[in-house]
């Protein structure tokens, strides 16, 4: 039977997939297109067998194990996690958050409560509509490819990722691939970095692609995947991701922090 596999269709995560989805290897998944949430919810409830998961539902999910050195991160500015607010910072009193956003959230709660010390705000899960996300609140958190869209000039901008770098000197992580426990990939994990180097050795082709779907020029495609990713999961990336979690835990977003475990395969 083929390994189900929950893959998010954002632009950020197309490199890692891009073997899978216009490669050598599109027949040897069963792939469920998800938003970050539902990628979540289908490794949880075993609708999935391995699922590009926002990292902080690693911690809210029991028993997975994390493919080494593979991921989505940020090593500065990401541009595609974006806090747009049509007020100054001290007087935001209501949020409008992207439904689909959990990391996100976590990574903005913290940047509010612990280094911009500010608790008077609320947050509100909304559809991924910015239009009308900063219609009906003070300010939103848009991500993934709507944030690329997102004029500046009108608001003030705030990209998450190089808040974070700014405040704690180190990468943010926002997603890796997940395998559920018990999980026998067969000896296909190697095809998820084969997958990730083809994605990276033909960003052109990407960027010609996404260029029209998306309406962004393909030249500022090219320049985020290459310039504002990093698909790593090195040391300081790891860093990163703990200092993440153990602030999670702080300020009781999550239970504990559950060291990451690995899946075994030669990677790692």
């Amino acid at each position: 039977m083929r390994l189900r596999v929950s893959f998010i269709e954002y632009l950020n995560s197309v490199p890692l997939g891009w073997g899978f989805l216009n490669g050598p290897y599109r027949e040897t998944f069963d792939l469920i297109f998800d938003k970050p949430s539902q990628c979540a919810e289908h490794l949880s409830t075993g609708e999935a067998d391995i699922g590009l998961i926002p990292v902080i539902e690693y911690q809210r999910i029991s028993d997975l194990l994390i493919l080494p050195d593979i991921s989505i991160a940020s090593k500065h500015e990401v541009r595609s996690v974006l806090f747009v607010s049509k007020k100054p910072l001290e007087r935001i009193r209501r949020i409008a958050v992207d439904i689909s956003s959990r990391t996100s959230v976590a990574l903005l709660q913290i940047l509010f409560r612990k280094f911009y010390r500010i608790d008077s705000v609320s947050y509100h899960a909304e559809p991924p509509d910015p239009v009308r996300m900063l219609e009906l609140y003070d300010a939103a958190l848009i991500i993934g490819n709507a944030a690329l869209a997102v004029p500046r000039g009108h608001y003030d901008v705030y990209d998450l990722a190089y808040e974070w770098n700014r405040f704690t000197g180190l990468p943010f992580v926002f997603a890796f691939w997940a395998v559920r426990a018990g999980v026998d990939l067969e000896g296909q994990a190697e095809i998820f970095y084969r997958s990730r180097e083809q994605g990276l050795r033909e960003v052109q082709k990407i960027a010609d692609l996404y260029a029209g779907k998306l309406g962004v020029p393909s030249s500022d495609i090219s320049n985020y995947i290459l310039n504002n990713l990093d698909y790593s999961l090195d040391q300081s990336n790891l860093q990163g991701l703990q200092t993440f979690f153990d602030m999670a835990v702080e300020l009781e977003l999550i239970s504990c922090a559950m060291p990451v475990r690995f899946f075994p395969c030669k990677n790692a």
